[in-house]
């Protein structure tokens, strides 16, 4: 079964190139295109995509409003942002939305086809000028109540996951925490595994969306 993919942005010529360049690819097709966020919420159910890419800076309904709307009747569907523009806000209130990735348009066109397999596969991906930002806004305070059932992280794992996502190694953490570097790689799988995320780029994503970490 191919990848569908719906292609959201005000610009003809881009979305005609990235239908081109989609239609080379053997595991997917581009099931329709959409020149606003308004547009694309009419066509979603009755295309039914796998994956959305979707720019932010479009007349009307803006990209981070349509993911928001999309994202109230439509959690399966994946989200990729791709855009222009790498400003922190945009990035942060994407994520928060419910984006599954965020993508720059200088972005080499083998990376948009990888992140759009990887969104199918259920992954996040993330432009490194956007991952360092990431990285480099996270602030050292954090929030605790994620609330009670089995999924729920330990004080512990929030300490390990606040320094994951400021960029650190399972050796610095462990030297951070007085803890053995074993211990944190204990700590790290468990935390993939209750916020049932594959990487670190996909638990940072996590972490924002579900307020897991302050950002400054």
């Amino acid at each position: 079964m191919p990848i569908n993919v719906l292609l959201v942005d005000d610009h003809a010529v881009l979305r005609d190139g990235l239908s081109n360049l989609i239609s080379l690819e053997q595991d997917m097709q581009v099931v329709g295109q959409a020149n606003s966020g308004t547009e694309a919420l009419r066509m979603i159910e009755e295309l039914d995509p796998h994956v959305i890419l979707m720019d932010i800076n479009m007349p009307g309904m803006s990209g981070i409003e349509a993911i928001r709307r999309i994202r109230a009747t439509d959690q399966k569907v994946a989200i990729l942002v791709l855009t222009m523009f790498d400003r922190d806000e945009y990035l942060y209130e994407s994520i928060r939305a419910g984006a599954t990735g965020y993508l720059l348009k200088d972005a080499p066109s083998a990376d948009v086809i990888e992140a759009i397999r990887s969104a199918f596969r259920g992954e996040s991906t993330l432009h490194p000028v956007m991952a360092r930002k990431l990285l480099d806004n996270i602030s050292g305070e954090k929030k605790t109540d994620r609330g009670s059932g089995d999924d729920s992280l330990t004080p512990r794992e929030l300490d390990v996951l606040q320094l994951m996502v400021k960029g650190l190694s399972n050796k610095e953490i462990a030297e951070q925490l007085f803890i053995s570097d074993k211990t944190v790689k204990i700590h790290v799988s468990n935390i993939l595994k209750k916020l049932r995320v594959k990487s670190r780029s996909q638990a940072i994503i996590h972490a924002i969306q579900h307020e897991l970490v302050l950002l400054e």
